[in-house]
């Protein structure tokens, strides 16, 4: 990275009907006219697989704003690991934080996959949400959906055993990341069991042998890159219910 913008392989300005976004996303939640405002922002960028696009604790504030694909956000940890604190998808901003206060960042931003975004300086980032209420709205909107996320992931972790956490991990990446399919749903990202793990607040060895009893139960199957949840409602059973 240059320090100031991960730039590489541009790409066009995109017509908002190329991709659909989820309602829940600052894209999604815009109507047309304020989304297309804030698509005309900076400048396309086309990312491979494994592309670090901000380090924890560096200087820079420019914005992503995910048009396609997936991104994880990890910290460091201080027994020197990386934890998976977030992961954000098509439709949503990355990096906001910085541009709003100046100051460092508070995580790693790593592509899982193929990604599309466009990088906005953070003096027309903040030039737009001044100017534009509706953008601005959805932006906050936007912040206090994850920080809401992140109270209800500590406080639905009380007193629950690793099981538990973890079905509980998998319920929410798949009901807030997931592909619909029947019964079930499917991660098409890769997610390593170190990441469930310290998602999960469990040892690796103890994801391992949960995941291969989901697997046995028939309620998930992994593939390549890919987690499937066959059986949502059972998988919610075991997540809140606490039943065996």
């Amino acid at each position: 990275m240059d320090g100031k913008t991960p730039g590489r392989d541009a790409v066009g300005r995109t017509p908002a009907g190329t991709w659909t976004w989820p309602p829940s996303s600052p894209l999604g939640s815009l109507a047309g006219p304020a989304r297309d405002r804030l698509l005309a922002l900076g400048a396309g960028r086309r990312y491979e697989a494994d592309r670090v696009l901000m380090r924890e604790g560096e200087r820079t504030t420019f914005v992503l704003v995910l048009l396609h694909g997936v991104v994880k956000a990890t910290g460091r940890a201080p027994d020197g690991r990386d934890a998976l604190l977030a992961v954000r998808m098509g439709g949503d901003l990355v990096g906001e934080l910085a541009a709003a206060d100046g100051g460092p960042r508070s995580a790693t931003v790593t592509t899982c996959g193929a990604v599309i975004a466009r990088v906005v300086s953070r003096d027309e980032f903040l030039g737009c949400t001044h100017r534009e209420p509706e953008i601005a709205h959805a932006v906050n909107a936007s912040v206090v959906s994850k920080l809401r996320a992140a109270n209800t992931h500590r406080v639905d972790f009380t007193g629950c055993d690793a099981s538990t956490r973890l079905a509980r991990v998998l319920h929410q990446i798949v009901l807030t990341h997931g592909e619909r399919s029947g019964a079930g749903a499917v991660i098409r990202w890769p997610i390593t069991q170190p990441e469930l793990a310290t998602l999960s607040g469990a040892a690796e060895p103890t994801v391992q042998k949960v995941l291969r009893r989901l697997r046995e139960a028939g309620v998930i199957s992994t593939g390549y890159r890919t987690v499937r949840v066959e059986d949502l409602a059972r998988l919610r059973s075991i997540a809140f219910d606490q039943q065996p």
